[in-house]
């Protein structure tokens, strides 16, 4: 990669530090980040592309969940399990990710991004304050749960893994949207470490860019958490809104093969 221009690292800095930002808040920064990877570093592999995002992630991800971690104080009852499920997902979805076909999964994400989304949408209460669904035994078993299918699909595909958890956490165990974001964050930390223990033995994480454009998404994940605890719920619910929309706007595409 020493044919980048200084052109080319600024602006993937730039997407970082938005993709940093995006993340921090509600997920979803692989939408702006994994784009730019791949305009910028038009003659890298695949798998280059991706441990690469997943090392300038992990700078974010740390940099939010520290932030959320100081500022929410979010149970330890809850998030460790679901960031060891989450670890332990992810590695695994990476291990089986070449013999599952993008094809398989793009549809039925699509239609449970339509559900998710309208029904945030229409349902202004959700996530605004936390009611907890489950208590005990069985809330600690359904954070397993949810971490590890996320973490599968993490290290299978991997968009927009940081709203899906979000997507868990609210409406599936009825945490509100800032709390929910706090523990989506930690979890999101633990699928990428385990991203990168399988790819940085196999020599794929280009180092240079990577931690350049670390840097940048740390920035933007420290100044998205903090956003996110000063603004409130609200704030993170109309985000995640935002953010469901441009995956079904970019996944929609892809399914309808709009965008090659």
């Amino acid at each position: 990669m020493d044919d980048l221009t200084l052109t080319t690292l600024a602006l993937l800095g730039v997407a970082a530090l938005v993709a940093g930002f995006v993340d921090a808040v509600v997920g979803g920064g692989g939408l702006v980040q994994l784009p730019a990877l791949l305009l910028g570093l038009p003659g890298a592999s695949p798998v280059q592309v991706l441990a690469t995002n997943k090392l300038a992630s992990i700078c974010g991800t740390t940099a939010s969940s520290i932030t959320y971690y100081r500022r929410v104080r979010p149970h330890a009852a809850t998030f460790v399990p679901l960031m060891l499920l989450a670890f332990l997902g992810s590695a695994l979805g990476a291990l089986v990710a070449s013999q599952i076909p993008e094809e398989a999964f793009s549809p039925i994400v699509l239609v449970v991004l339509v559900l998710v989304g309208a029904w945030v949408l229409f349902r202004p209460s959700v996530g605004e304050a936390t009611a907890l669904r489950f208590s005990g035994h069985q809330h600690t078993a359904v954070a397993m749960a949810a971490g590890f299918v996320v973490g599968l699909y993490d290290g299978a595909l991997g968009p927009g893994t940081g709203s899906f958890f979000v997507i868990a956490l609210v409406g599936l165990m009825g945490y509100s949207f800032l709390e929910a974001s706090a523990k989506a964050k930690m979890a999101n930390w633990a699928t990428n470490l385990a991203a990168l223990v399988v790819f940085v033995p196999q020599g794929a994480v280009l180092w240079e860019v990577g931690l350049l454009m670390g840097a940048a998404n740390m920035l933007g994940g420290w100044i998205g958490a903090r956003t996110a605890v000063a603004r409130g719920s609200r704030f993170v619910r109309v985000f995640f809104v935002v953010v469901v929309s441009a995956f079904i706007v970019r996944i929609g595409g892809e399914v309808l093969g709009l965008w090659g």
